[in-house]
């Protein structure tokens, strides 16, 4: 929580805006914010001292040297989960409906087990979403729930990589003797030269046309004078 332990060091100690943000991880900027309560009112502070990462010698030494960079007594201890269903703080409960259905949109491939375990939530609400059935349908918007804080982007490719390993295993595999055809790669079109060959042809279609209508046109006119010819010398006869 480095940004909580950030806001601590700066409403309880004279430590710079450098060491701050070097010892939390934390770009400059981002301290300098908090301290001109652009940010800070959002953390609630964490006292690093209370916690075993630092202690009032070593917070005494960066007082006194602005150049001294804070040693950390002790890692922060991780907060591991517990057994049991996700607990979800009430100002994001309103959120599960967006990431059910944003799950189920886009990641079918996740089980509803995997769904329920990311969300903190029951078979019967992705059932109720999934089937439309749900009593607030109508405001349900699908969002990304690691955006949404649901979940963290770790948890939810873990859940896709286990689902794509499963449907994988689940694959049939092909029958002994069957022949498999593996299917030819599309060749992209060349929408370009595919024009330039079809108005050629039709260029050559259109000369073929007019050399055909030019020569019924002349027989047409030689078998016309050849009449005109018999005409007349039956007329004399």
């Amino acid at each position: 929580m480095p940004h909580a332990t950030a806001s601590w060091l700066i409403d309880n100690t004279a430590l710079g805006f450098t060491q701050i943000a070097d010892f939390c991880g934390l770009h400059i900027l981002e301290v300098q914010a908090m301290a001109d309560d652009l940010a800070g009112s959002k953390y609630t502070g964490r006292d690093p001292v209370h916690s075993g990462e630092l202690t009032h010698a070593e917070i005494e030494k960066g007082e006194k040297d602005p150049e001294y960079a804070l040693v950390m007594q002790r890692a922060p201890v991780d907060v591991s989960r517990t057994k049991g269903p996700r607990y979800t703080p009430v100002s994001k409960r309103q959120d599960k409906p967006d990431g059910i259905a944003w799950l189920l949109r886009n990641h079918p491939e996740i089980s509803d087990a995997q769904v329920g375990k990311l969300i903190g939530t029951t078979r019967n609400t992705i059932n109720a979403i999934r089937e439309r059935t749900h009593w607030n349908i109508q405001n349900i918007q699908p969002k990304d729930p690691v955006t949404l804080g649901l979940c963290s982007q770790r948890e939810l490719d873990a859940a896709v990589a286990k689902a794509a390993k499963k449907a994988a295993a689940n694959a049939p595999e092909p029958v002994e003797g069957e022949e498999v055809v593996e299917e030819a790669p599309v060749q992209p079109r060349d929408d370009k030269a595919a024009l330039i060959e079809e108005l050629k042809a039709e260029r050559e279609e259109a000369a073929k046309a007019a050399a055909q209508a030019a020569q019924e046109a002349e027989a047409e006119a030689w078998l016309t004078a050849k009449r005109a010819a018999e005409d007349g010398e039956t007329n004399e006869g």
